[in-house]
């Protein structure tokens, strides 16, 4: 197993590639501390590893409040004694619009959840993973960072961008204590984040592109699946990726090559 005994910490394991990771990390050895502003998401996949013979627990708190994710490492380390691996994954979509329809109070709860709660969830888990050394993974996305033709998405991928640059830096400054941070940018991928997407008056701002046939060089149209993303998450927080630092990954099977 290549995380045996380690404590692995993750945000939003309620569905998709929070879930697939933390069964995945869990079937490795791993100890599973998700967090989530509302347990009952994630509890299933907390009793699905716990019947499987795993330990884990989940953790209430909103990634945006920083007392309560101050709270949620606290209570981690208290049950277990260290933490070593961290998956910053929970987000929202948000809403695309126009920029001249996009109101701020839209645009301030993206960046609170996705940019802000990615600080907050690192910040609070440094003094904890400096104790021994440890991996981080951020959930970013090809939006943002290799594709900019998802027109209104612009709340959306400046915090997929703001997350890439943050990596980056803390990429330097965490390495002497140890700590690798690397960053995923999932394309289209089988997840129910989508569904969560409000989309308004995008026809007045869209500009029609014509792609090849199949949107997806490897698959065609079929998109990846949220076990392929997790076997990438694993891959970087385990030994394997031990001289990988500071690195974004674009795991889309090609997509953002032709649509970016």
């Amino acid at each position: 197993m290549q995380l045996k005994e380690k404590v692995a910490v993750i945000s939003g394991a309620g569905s998709g590639i929070g879930r697939a990771t933390a069964l995945l990390l869990a079937s490795e050895g791993a100890k599973i501390a998700t967090i989530d502003r509302t347990p009952k998401n994630s509890q299933e996949t907390v009793n699905q590893i716990q019947q499987q013979g795993g330990e884990a627990i989940t953790v209430e708190a909103d990634i945006s409040q920083p007392e309560k994710v101050q709270q949620a490492f606290e209570q981690i380390y208290q049950k277990w004694g260290h933490i070593d691996l961290v998956f910053a994954n929970a987000g929202i979509n948000g809403v695309w619009a126009p920029i001249e329809d996009l109101d701020l109070e839209e645009w301030n709860k993206t960046i609170s959840i996705n940019l802000t709660g990615t600080f907050l969830t690192i910040k609070y888990a440094v003094p904890y993973l400096k104790q021994q050394g440890g991996a981080i993974v951020i959930n970013s996305s090809v939006n943002g960072t290799r594709m900019f033709s998802n027109t209104g998405a612009t709340a959306y991928s400046s915090t997929k961008a703001g997350q890439v640059a943050m990596a980056k830096m803390l990429a330097v400054e965490l390495a002497r204590k140890k700590i690798r941070i690397n960053v995923i940018c999932p394309g289209a991928i089988d997840t129910e984040i989508d569904d969560n997407t409000e989309q308004q008056n995008l026809e007045q701002v869209e500009i029609p592109v014509e792609f090849p046939e199949g949107e997806i060089p490897l698959t065609g149209k079929n998109p990846g699946t949220s076990e392929q993303v997790a076997q990438l998450v694993l891959f970087l927080l385990s030994d394997n990726s031990s001289h990988i630092t500071g690195t974004e990954v674009w795991i889309d099977g090609g997509q953002s090559l032709l649509e970016g």
